[in-house]
């Protein structure tokens, strides 16, 4: 899985189109402006407005009664408009393992397929959108007391723009000749479809086979974005086989995208960046490296320990991977290191600290499941130092032999020396857990004090702060968070129509009846989460079966933290195992190096990570000792 790309070797347009896309880039280039300047602009005055609710509430004893109102109405804004902004920059979340093996002709029609998908499901939930906001008109806000619809219009908004764009995408990517048969395909589809809507609903509950389980992997192995196979799929689902208003899967979506928990997301990923582009990552790595660097593998080690630090900051694992790897890498190949083992141990780290606080996983499945996001964090921490550990007895066996003459070991007085200058960067970890652990600042709120921490220290501590990269970061980080929220928006319709379906009842009678009980069903979860965290990442996996199986648990006696701590390990299992988990990609794309190389190293430490997680699972203190 992948952001979208353009496909190589697509036919080129005729001269005569070159006018007509050069008018349209200037069209695109405008509208991208007028969409991701008010987006960055979103991003701030989310982190503004909550850190001045922190500072009411706790300096002052003076809560502000409308700023989580406010907070909730501009959050749908920002994760809609940066959804746009991902649809503009082909950045939404897509499977491409099958359509990178197709030959040139099909790979240049599959990615013009996918670009139609996009644009008819935009199309096809526009009305109900524009329907929900008459609808949310007549409501006022209990604090603030204005009409919804002003919070509701950013979805008939966004969709409009997504239109536009993925309408330009599609002119982008593909000729006349290959758009003309993508859409006809589409057209087709949908006429079959809407032909056998009489059959479809005197099937019941077979629906849900035909439109969740054939039609969405039809869409994620074609290339479509995970968020559109989605919403295709349950607009589908609903169009023709119930008498359910699709007004109400916009409210769903709405309800998925707005939740005020998930404004942590694009929080906590501007955090990462931050603390990038401040260099608070490099001091504590460097410091790490100074008193482990001249023990065999003692960078390995470094590496190990500098993800699970850096993932109790950012909570994203391409931020903690981006902050790691350029600091590292350098150095262990200078050291001799095969670029393959690097690249297989910094993508299982990435497995290994998915449940290190303030982990997106962790909070998501807290606003899906309604399990504490406080419990969770303290919950995390022991299991991921586990994985850390069974990591590390790898990297000992691989390197007990490995001759290290050219290393010396650093002065003391330079590692004392490191290590005052990291302190500043170590002291964001404390401040973090300690804010959420003493109620100072809720979960959501919390990253807004890391970013206040982390200016500060950048710009006057460190003294490396470029203001001219905070509007690529604040564009990025919405661009990110809006393509998770929609998927999340997406994904909280399909697991609503699932409910409602009854298979919610009928897949608890079926997993209580399994032999064994709570053994037998952790068995299947572990199996489940794993295949579906390789192939839909860890996000929509816990949005799509979060409301289903977390409920089960709880009916066989597991407790809910421990059963989180055991689907989040097994998704970043899934995740980071080439060939299909999109985290090993990513970890190679940061690494500058081949995936082919990585792929038999990383068997065992992926190994080594299943072992740790069979562990977490057997031993539930493991997960629940501090709470």
């Amino acid at each position: 899985m992948a952001s979208e790309a353009a496909p190589a070797e697509i036919e080129p347009p005729a001269p005569g189109d070159h006018a007509a896309r050069n008018w349209i880039l200037r069209v695109d280039t405008f509208l991208g402006y007028l969409v991701e300047i008010p987006t960055a602009l979103l991003v701030m005055a989310e982190v503004v407005l909550l850190f001045i609710g922190i500072v009411a509430r706790s300096v002052f004893n003076s809560p502000l009664v409308w700023s989580d109102e406010l907070a909730s109405l501009l959050f749908l804004w920002l994760a809609m408009l940066g959804a746009v902004a991902a649809t503009r920059r082909s950045e939404h979340m897509r499977m491409t393992a099958f359509v990178n093996k197709a030959t040139a002709e099909r790979k240049a029609f599959l990615e013009v397929f996918a670009a139609s998908a996009t644009l008819l499901f935009v199309l096809l939930i526009l009305l109900p959108s524009y329907r929900a906001t008459i609808d949310q008109s007549v409501i006022k806000t209990a604090a603030l007391q204005i009409s919804l619809a002003w919070q509701t219009a950013a979805l008939p908004v966004g969709f409009t723009l997504m239109a536009i764009f993925a309408l330009f995408r599609l002119i982008e990517v593909g000729s006349l000749r290959a758009v003309l048969k993508a859409g006809a395909l589409v057209l087709v589809a949908a006429v079959i479809l809407f032909a056998l809507k009489p059959v479809f609903q005197d099937l019941g509950n077979y629906n849900l086979l035909i439109f969740f389980v054939a039609m969405v992997a039809f869409c994620v192995f074609a290339g479509v974005p995970i968020a559109f196979s989605f919403g295709i799929a349950t607009f589908a689902y609903l169009a023709l086989s119930t008498d359910v208003p699709l007004v109400t899967l916009v409210g769903r979506m709405d309800e998925g995208m707005s939740h005020l928990i998930l404004l942590a997301v694009p929080l906590f990923v501007f955090l990462g960046l931050l603390i990038e582009m401040t260099s608070m990552a490099h001091k504590m790595v460097a410091f790490l490296a100074n008193i482990l660097g001249h023990v065999r593998g003692g960078l390995s080690y470094v590496l190990v320990g500098g993800m699970y630090l850096v993932s109790g900051i950012s909570g994203a694992k391409a931020a903690d991977m981006a902050a790691i790897a350029p600091v590292l890498f350098p150095e262990m190949k200078k050291r001799g290191s095969d670029e393959g083992e690097l690249v297989a141990l910094l993508a299982a780290t990435g497995a290994q600290t998915e449940t290190v606080p303030p982990s997106l996983t962790l909070i998501i499945i807290g606003s899906v499941t309604s399990v504490s996001i406080t419990g969770l964090f303290k919950g995390g921490l022991l299991p991921s130092a586990l994985l850390g550990l069974m990591l590390c007895l790898v990297v000992w066996w691989r390197n007990r032999r490995l001759p290290v003459p050219h290393v010396k070991r650093e002065p003391w007085l330079q590692a004392v020396k490191s290590f005052t200058i990291a302190v500043p960067a170590f002291a964001l970890l404390f401040i973090i857990r300690w804010a959420v652990v003493e109620g100072v600042a809720t979960a959501t709120e919390v990253s807004t004090i890391g970013i206040v921490y982390a200016f500060f220290i950048g710009i006057f501590i460190y003294r490396h702060f470029d203001v001219k990269a905070l509007y690529p970061m604040l564009v990025e980080t919405a661009v990110l968070s809006g393509a998770i929220l929609l998927i999340i928006g997406a994904a909280t319709g399909m697991a609503w129509a699932l409910t409602q379906s009854g298979f919610t009842n009928e897949l608890a009678d079926y997993m209580e009846a399994l032999p064994g009980g709570a053994f037998t069903f952790f068995v299947v979860s572990i199996a489940v989460f794993i295949i579906l965290g390789s192939v839909l990442e860890g996000i929509p996996a816990i949005v799509l079966l979060g409301p289903l199986l977390f409920p089960i648990a709880d009916a066989l006696g597991i407790n809910e933290v421990h059963y989180s701590m055991v689907a989040v390990l097994a998704m970043g299992v899934g995740l980071f195992a080439p060939p299909f988990g999109v985290g090993y990609y990513v970890a190679c794309a940061i690494g500058r190096v081949d995936p082919d190389k990585g792929i038999r190293p990383i068997i065992g430490y992926l190994a080594s990570v299943v072992v740790g997680l069979i562990l977490v699972a057997a031993i539930p203190w493991l997960s629940t000792g501090f709470l």
